[in-house]
């Protein structure tokens, strides 16, 4: 699929249904995006360059399967490709995420895996999580969460907005520390 023909499907549909790390199988009405230029792949791309090809806010639905653990996670690659994923998909939209747990067997024994996650490193993207505060990226909501230590990690998010951020005040006066 083209360019072109990608932005008069947006425009057709208010939005794309994209398939991230698609591969030799596509799911049916998603466009796909994959490293590699395989039959059923419509647009080729790293996914660690930025920006990706695609306009601002315009995915409605997207499925990330067995890409998370390929992320190079120096130089805050990881949280940098979240980011990009938050720019390309409209407020609300889901996203499926499904990766091996970091300290399983399939994540183990593959020698391309770099990126050992496990099911609470999603806190760390969520707003309502204590964790979020460290790193405060773009702003998700994790609305499930299902994972087994010896097997996968499923997660589903939902994009928020910067203005969904709830401001966090910390009074450090000395009444407060008698």
């Amino acid at each position: 699929m083209k360019e072109q023909e990608i932005l008069e499907l947006i425009n057709e549909r208010k939005g794309i249904r994209l398939d991230i790390g698609c591969g030799h199988v596509k799911h049916s009405g998603f466009i796909g995006m994959d490293k590699q230029e395989l039959p059923p792949v419509d647009i080729v791309h790293d996914w660690e360059v930025y920006p990706w090809p695609l306009p601002d806010e315009c995915v409605t639905v997207a499925i990330v399967s067995n890409v998370i653990e390929h992320i190079d996670p120096s130089n805050g690659g990881f949280i940098r490709w979240m980011d990009e994923l938050w720019r390309v998909c409209k407020p609300g939209a889901e996203v499926a995420i499904v990766h091996p747990h970091g300290s399983s067997q399939y994540y183990l024994q593959d020698p391309t895996h770099c990126n050992p996650r496990n099911q609470d490193t999603w806190w760390y993207f969520d707003q309502e999580s204590i964790l979020y505060l460290q790193y405060r990226p773009r702003p998700w909501h994790v609305k499930e969460r299902f994972w087994s230590p010896a097997s996968n990690v499923e997660i589903a998010l939902v994009k928020l907005t910067m203005d969904q951020i709830p401001k966090v005040e910390i009074d450090y006066s000395e009444e407060d520390r008698a």
